[in-house]
């Protein structure tokens, strides 16, 4: 029996392409300004970058390509990163001002404490953000890195959108906040989507669907919660069409079980 899936999440009032972009390896060459482009013309709707990202030309290199952004398209950055201190309200308040200035923005559409402090209140770090929210320069509010206990505290300071948390085939100690976020219709973000060798029953699926490891995986982890959105990152516009192609990839359920 097909697994079929929805190709479009919600991410609060916005409905968007259930593949994104990942850039943590985006320089500021006119190359990659053109690949930016060339992956919103191609369907991407998620780009996510981040204030530490090739020492801010991920940023840079995005504002570039697109400042304005394309109506529908959504650039999610993240601060806060690096350990302790980096949480602190001034700290973030400082690299939320340089994404700014680096996207080329008036508001970002959705900005993630990268990492909780473990110097900070994450209420403190939280609050900080909250600040840009009600000047109307962040829309959104993510988190990265988190648990439970930890998003339910953060939603008491801000509406959370987005948890963005290591998870793909062989590290899912994150099941208990995928399907908290299910629950509560907050998009689930996995980084490292694609992380590990393929498994033979990967490729066993991969050629029985004429598709590639790659798309395979992508279509498990769409089917795995409906507010699953990945990111692979990839500097190839090639690379970035083969992991769109898993949008239209289904797997059956006995194959859904075979990758469990």
């Amino acid at each position: 029996m097909s697994q079929p899936h929805p190709t479009r999440i919600r991410l609060d009032d916005a409905y968007i392409a259930r593949i994104g972009l990942g850039t943590n390896r985006l320089r500021d060459t006119r190359e990659n300004v053109e690949f930016i482009r060339a992956a919103v013309d191609a369907g991407v709707q998620m780009i996510d970058t981040a204030h530490l990202y090739t020492s801010g030309d991920s940023e840079r290199t995005i504002g570039h390509a697109l400042a304005p952004a394309p109506d529908g398209v959504v650039i999610a950055t993240k601060g806060g990163y690096g350990g302790a201190g980096q949480g602190k309200p001034d700290v973030l308040r400082s690299q939320i001002e340089q994404s700014l200035t680096s996207l080329g923005v008036d508001r970002i559409p959705l900005y993630y404490l990268h990492r909780v402090d473990p110097e900070t209140p994450i209420e403190e770090s939280l609050g900080a953000i909250k600040e840009f929210v009600d000047d109307g320069r962040i829309q959104r509010v993510g988190i990265s890195e988190v648990d439970v206990a930890q998003i339910q505290r953060a939603r008491k300071v801000v509406p959370i959108a987005a948890v963005q948390n290591e998870y793909n085939l062989s590290e899912r100690k994150y099941d208990e906040v995928v399907d908290y976020c299910a629950r509560e219709e907050i998009v689930f973000v996995p980084f490292f989507p694609l992380h590990g060798e393929p498994s033979s029953a990967t490729q066993e699926i991969a050629r029985r669907h004429d598709a590639t490891p790659t798309q395979v995986v992508l279509a498990w982890l769409l089917a795995r919660s409906p507010m699953m959105l990945p990111i692979p990152g990839t500097l190839s516009i090639e690379h970035l069409r083969e992991n769109l192609g898993a949008l239209s990839l289904e797997l059956s359920s006995a194959e859904l079980k075979s990758l469990a």
